[in-house]
């Protein structure tokens, strides 16, 4: 089995932070250690188009503080010795995944260690321009799914896709709002007809208590901006903050099964 076949097998609670924003390592610790079941690494770009204030200005930090994608690697690579069974995402922007050639990000990437790259800004239409070298190294091209993704183009999201399905359950950037969980039960019910490939729910997930409900029809659970103000806020002491919410979160999702 895949890390993300394992990881899926029950609801599974996937943690969101930025490289390079704070003691990432620490920090990536401390999310295993609470009970995340999939990390996402967020590559620091200048203009996060998806992403709300929060990841906006943790991506600010982390470029400030003179992060690069060989940091980001790096990251990831220490990671992996440290942690061989937990998938590992990259989240970002095309920017800094092609402009060395998607074969370079692709070859880089494997040899971290990493499981699935989430590539925000280059549509599905477009996947010739990253997807077919990640495929190469065996790494998931993960899609997004959003509430405006009609049942004419959902064939070509999912075509190529491969790990899980990041369904994005409101129209618009992080942390700002979150979907009735009518709609989310709906979208997932949606998506499941469409693909066997695991459906995992974020934007605006903050709490336990959401998490729990979206757990109960989705496959996981995305948390990232509550994740990354705790980072903005605490800085060094970040990691037992994180630690802290994280196994409330993935007792709430875990008790979904």
């Amino acid at each position: 089995m895949t890390r993300f076949q394992t990881a899926f097998a029950t609801p599974a609670l996937v943690c969101f932070i930025t490289a390079g924003d704070g003691d990432t390592a620490a920090n990536l610790d401390a999310l295993v250690e609470g009970g995340a079941d999939v990390i996402e690494l967020g590559m620091p770009f200048t203009d996060p188009m998806a992403d709300g204030p929060a990841i906006q200005a943790a991506n600010l930090r982390s470029l400030g503080a003179g992060t690069t994608t060989a940091d980001v690697l790096q990251l990831a690579t220490d990671f992996r010795s440290r942690h061989p069974d937990v998938p590992l995402v990259l989240m970002g922007y095309a920017n800094p995944m092609i402009r060395r050639g998607p074969k370079w990000f692709a070859d880089a990437a494997k040899k971290a260690g990493v499981d699935g790259v989430i590539c925000v800004d280059i549509p599905p239409e477009e996947d010739q321009e990253l997807g077919p070298d990640l495929r190469d190294a065996g790494i998931a091209p993960i899609r997004l799914a959003t509430p405006t993704t009609d049942a004419a183009r959902l064939p070509t999201v999912l075509e190529g896709s491969s790990g899980f399905v990041y369904y994005v359950s409101v129209a618009g950037i992080t942390g700002k709002q979150q979907a009735a969980q009518a709609s989310i039960e709906d979208a997932v019910t949606a998506l499941k007809a469409a693909t066997d490939l695991p459906i995992a729910v974020g934007f605006g997930v903050r709490t336990p208590e959401q998490a729990g409900a979206i757990a109960k029809v989705a496959d996981g659970v995305v948390v990232g901006s509550a994740l990354v103000e705790i980072v903005g806020e605490f800085g060094k002491n970040a990691p037992a903050k994180l630690k802290e919410l994280t196994s409330a979160l993935s007792a709430a999702v875990h008790a979904a099964q």
